[in-house]
């Protein structure tokens, strides 16, 4: 059997290498006559709602401690039911699913965002859940965003994949002490975004008013920054076919943006992740940082709660907030686990009012449980507060990212973050930089619909 790779305009491979071998597999087994043990090969079995099951974290060592409190009580209150855990570190995570789809060896449980659902879906590999919610203790009980935004990343069949656990939005820090100093009102429009990042940078003194994302995640932080400038509020145009990532007026965004590089932040932050950008900004000479929910408590721990602020991202002309898409995180059941009823009982025990509150509140991140998301330590927690209030207010326009296509990973991460930094450098323009992602996007959108028929 012949299997031929086709080559876009863009010289790229055009399908992600897990649902492309999947794909092969797929066919070589039904050729064979196997029933095949990879993508949607094992079917699974209900089981008997006892025994071990295996669970795997997609943040291990972030969220391990928070994990453990959580199976401890899962166990407490399931004494006929144990929890392996596995912790596996969030840059590995896609990667170690996908090969044991195809090698077997799969968990019953795993996390799985929204960011990564789709990849997983089309190769067959989760298990539907709506049923299962619909007929537990959390029935009307999930956030309806974010369970939309995970029906949406499925891969456009409507499903539900992934039970929600917690949205991780966007957040802009900044160092109130600092900003007090230079007499600066706090950076909630995009004008005082850039008018405090030149004030507040003195390169004599190392001190510097912004810090970049140039390494590994970066093009998520590029197209937020973008989107929010431009308030343009659709990722695609009224077709559906072409994207708007390349609009004169995000490009004019991007070339702002990118300008900031070296004339107000470190030059070090061509390679940051976030850890290393997290890490810089609270050794204390940064003035505002972009990241998220997730680094609150790293912040509390460099400066107390009272020299610095996280609020949501600045608004734009008219007092209108525009903001990319935050993935969503949540729990998936695997097709081909063998004990699916305490798979599921695990998953129902985790996202339930007490577990979820306490995970989310260890993880500074807004809650997908309804109950959760009404518990004090919300309004203790000023990030988690604002974030929660900028969803639901009717303040902030979502640009909902397609983490649908099975290409957006790889089109969003290794094949455009290198040549984001050369837009940071100067060794390519904006405008070439997002015609090209804007290229391959709508490539892939139009490959995603002619599979869908």
């Amino acid at each position: 059997m012949k299997i031929s790779i086709r080559t876009s305009s863009t010289g790229r491979r055009r399908f992600p290498a897990a649902v492309a071998l999947g794909a092969v597999l797929a066919l070589t087994a039904t050729a064979c006559g196997d029933d095949g043990s990879g993508a949607g090969g094992d079917q699974g079995a209900e089981g008997s709602g006892t025994g071990k099951i295996v669970f795997w974290d997609n943040n291990g060592g972030v969220r391990t401690d928070i994990w453990k409190e959580v199976i401890a009580d899962f166990e407490k209150a399931n004494p006929d039911i144990d929890v392996e855990y596995v912790g596996i570190a969030s840059t590995e995570y896609q990667s170690k699913v996908d090969t044991a789809i195809q090698g077997g060896g799969l968990p019953d449980v795993g996390g799985v965002g929204a960011a990564m659902l789709a990849g997983f879906a089309a190769q067959d590999a989760l298990e539907p859940l709506d049923y299962r919610v619909t007929g537990s203790s959390l029935n009307g009980k999930l956030n309806e965003d974010m369970l939309e935004s995970m029906k949406a990343a499925g891969g456009g069949d409507g499903k539900l994949y992934s039970v929600p656990t917690s949205a991780n939005n966007g957040v802009l820090y900044y160092r109130t002490d600092l900003f007090e100093k230079a007499g600066l009102d706090a950076p909630t429009t995009w004008d005082a975004f850039f008018e405090a990042a030149q004030k507040l940078t003195d390169k004599g003194r190392n001190q510097f008013g912004y810090t970049i994302r140039g390494g590994a995640g970066s093009i998520a932080q590029a197209l937020d920054a973008m989107y929010g400038q431009s308030g343009i509020t659709s990722f695609w145009d009224s077709s559906g076919e072409k994207t708007t990532v390349n609009d004169p007026r995000n490009v004019e965004a991007l070339e702002k943006y990118a300008a900031l590089y070296k004339k107000v932040t470190p030059a070090a932050d061509l390679n940051n992740d976030f850890t290393k950008m997290v890490a810089q900004w609270d050794s204390g000479t940064i003035g505002m940082l972009n990241h998220n929910l997730g680094s609150y408590q790293d912040h509390v721990a460099a400066f107390g709660t009272d020299r610095f602020r996280g609020i949501p991202q600045p608004t734009g002309p008219g007092g209108k907030r525009v903001q990319v898409s935050n993935p969503v995180d949540g729990l998936g059941l695997f097709k081909s686990s063998k004990n699916k009823e305490a798979a599921w009982k695990f998953i129902e025990f985790a996202v339930s009012h007490e577990e979820n509150s306490k995970f989310n509140e260890s993880a500074g991140q807004v809650p997908a449980n309804t109950e959760a998301a009404r518990d004090a330590w919300i309004s203790r927690a000023e990030p988690t507060k604002l974030a929660a209030e900028a969803l639901s207010d009717g303040s902030t326009t979502i640009v909902q990212l397609p983490y649908y296509l099975p290409d957006w990973n790889s089109i969003s991460k290794a094949e455009n973050e290198p040549n984001f930094q050369k837009v940071l450098l100067g060794k390519m323009s904006a405008k070439k930089f997002l015609d090209q992602m804007a290229e391959q996007l709508n490539e892939a959108q139009a490959e995603w619909k002619q599979q869908r028929g």
